[in-house]
């Protein structure tokens, strides 16, 4: 991983902390945009814009995750707990459908 993510992350994952969560969300899009393929930062992004009421946003990281990893059930979980609180019931059953499949060994994409 690049250094300069790797310091933004640890010190976004610090505001997280410090509840200060608009300059967590700040740091962690930051990432995403220096590494486009960091799981873990579009994964963080999402769960803090969820916690700040921005769902939209939340369920696009969301949805960029499980588009990277869409075998990780922790992908699946998240964006559908980010769909229950933005009020889309339904997709967020499928997702959370894809979620159990994987928690049961099986896969939603074949590798």
């Amino acid at each position: 991983m690049n250094p300069e993510v790797e310091e933004l992350f640890d010190d976004a994952n610090g505001d997280l902390a410090l509840g200060d969560l608009e300059a967590a969300v700040e740091k962690y899009r930051r990432c995403t945009e220096l590494e486009p393929d960091f799981f873990d930062g579009w994964h963080a992004l999402g769960m803090a814009l969820m916690k700040l009421g921005r769902f939209p946003e939340a369920i696009e990281a969301g949805l960029k995750t499980v588009e990277m990893r869409p075998n990780e059930q922790l992908a699946w979980s998240s964006l559908s707990m980010f769909y229950v609180r933005a009020g889309m019931i339904k997709e967020a059953e499928a997702a959370s459908g894809k979620s159990r499949i994987i928690s049961w060994g099986g896969k939603v994409k074949k590798d």
